[in-house]
């Protein structure tokens, strides 16, 4: 099969476009939780977190050492990155036989996704997780079709440097190794170079390994509470979730792709990628695992699709070409305001319901404010021994980030690597501030003479975990800290 040229302009306007529309909109409403947490994590770097790998603190603390310790500067890194997916996304069409017009309908296919505008957004670990994916999925595809063993090397690399940002690799390994063995072409695992590729993934993830290794793998906890957590509503939304995630008006090209992997013989060597995206679903299922956890394999099967669909339109009438273009542009609108902050934040309980990160990003301010309110109902003489504590890393987070203007010392967590960086010292044995979702009061057990001094109201009527959440004031905790902390840390 002949590679085409790649469309370098046509790809690269795409991806310029949405990454402008990302930083314009990067500074609208606030910081998200998750990224509260990062900015947290990356003043304490390290080579792994309970709950994650170190690349994307790393990447928080960058992108603010270098576009600014803004809300603007922590974006910048997840736009780009956001670019670079699109970017990929075309060459993936390219390397399965699309002209510049599948290249350029590929770009348009991840412009327009919920999912890759969401993350795109957002500083989170599946932001660089799904321009991992694809940097994994991109030599897999030449592999398949050239059959030389060196891209094994190519391939063992972008996997290493994935599983320093999530262990979810793994399952595209997992499953596309035993589809290679049941449809081919089986060539390509027939000599060393696998070998080779496996030792460069292992020598570039090693770090993380040894650090997860040493302390009980507790990436694989977190996991489990996942699980325990939210299985049954994964489980339930999965299949509706690919389609939101992609795009309803895309599922066309998705099963246009499957349907040109499993039949045309022009591209039977990535015949792999159509088998191996449903053992991952039923994989994610089955652990009940989230629905997004599958979508960067399903984008090479919209790949796939792209190039007999850019054909047949491209044979339409004017009036059918206008058609198709209008449809695109309509899901990009809508999951733009689905996914992005265009809307006034009084609006957004309109899309809360359907993307929750949304609401997330709204009311931090305010809770470092009602913690001040409550901070002040403290003697003066008695804030030397007093403590913050809050039962989330998104409130202490927001309460590292805002607190100091307000006067606040540094919070204290039990939750996630925040446990890492405590306890308290035991001399602290004075009042304690405590903060906590509305309605999830068991940590209050811990503390004496609790009473609620002040709570959080984001004004705008967003349904997130800290509307309403009560600020407590109480006398001193039921023994000393080094003896509560090991019952303090929790994982969900």
């Amino acid at each position: 099969m002949v590679v085409r040229p790649f469309a370098a302009k046509q790809v690269t306007a795409v991806a310029a476009a949405v990454a402008a529309l990302l930083v314009l909109l990067a500074g609208r409403y606030g910081f998200h939780r998750d990224e509260l947490y990062f900015l947290t994590a990356g003043e304490h770097l390290a080579w792994g977190y309970v709950d994650q790998p170190p690349l994307t603190p790393l990447l928080g603390r960058a992108s603010t050492a270098v576009f600014g310790d803004s809300l603007t500067g922590l974006r910048v890194v997840p736009a780009l990155i956001c670019a670079a997916s699109i970017a990929l996304m075309a060459l993936m069409a390219r390397e399965l036989g699309a002209g510049r017009q599948g290249q350029l309908l590929a770009a348009c296919c991840a412009a327009c996704s919920a999912f890759v505008l969401a993350v795109g957004h957002l500083l989170n670990t599946s932001t660089f997780d799904l321009l991992a994916w694809l940097a994994v999925c991109l030599p897999a595809l030449r592999l398949l079709r050239t059959g030389d063993g060196r891209w094994w090397v190519a391939l063992g690399a972008a996997t290493g440097v994935a599983l320093l940002n999530k262990d979810l690799v793994v399952l595209l390994a997992v499953a596309l190794v035993p589809a290679v063995l049941a449809v081919g072409p089986r060539r390509v695992l027939r000599s060393w170079w696998p070998v080779a590729g496996l030792a460069v993934a292992l020598v570039v993830a090693l770090p993380n390994l040894w650090w997860q290794a040493a302390h009980g793998w507790p990436e694989l906890t977190v996991a489990g509470g996942i699980s325990d957590r939210d299985g049954a509503g994964n489980r339930l939304m999965f299949v509706p979730m690919q389609i939101l995630y992609l795009s309803p008006v895309l599922v066309p090209v998705w099963a246009a792709g499957v349907r040109r992997l499993l039949r045309d013989r022009a591209v039977h060597w990535a015949r792999p990628f159509a088998v191996a995206y449903p053992v991952i679903c039923v994989a994610v299922i089955a652990v009940g695992g989230k629905p997004y956890y599958a979508f960067p394999l399903l984008l090479v099967l919209v790949a796939a699709g792209c190039e007999p669909l850019a054909q047949r339109v491209a044979a339409r009438p004017r009036r059918g070409r206008v058609r198709f273009a209008a449809w695109l542009a309509f899901a990009a609108a809508v999951n733009v305001v689905i996914t992005l902050p265009v809307l006034p934040a009084r609006l957004v309980p309109v899309v809360n319901g359907i993307d929750a990160e949304q609401g997330e990003q709204i009311g931090w301010l305010e809770l470092a404010e009602a913690a001040a309110g409550g901070w002040s109902a403290i003697p003066a003489d008695r804030r030397g021994r007093a403590v913050i504590f809050t039962s989330n890393y998104g409130e202490a987070g927001a309460l590292a980030r805002y607190g100091p203007r307000h006067g606040l010392p540094a919070p204290y967590s039990g939750h996630m690597s925040l446990a890492d960086w405590g306890p308290p010292p035991d001399t602290f044995d004075g009042p304690v501030l405590l903060l906590h979702p509305d309605g999830s009061a068991g940590v209050e057990r811990y503390f004496t003479g609790c009473r609620v001094v002040a709570r959080v109201d984001n004004g705008h009527g967003v349904a997130n975990q800290e509307q309403h959440a009560p600020v407590l004031l109480c006398t001193g905790t039921t023994r000393p800290w080094s003896a509560l902390w090991p019952e303090l840390r929790h994982y969900s």
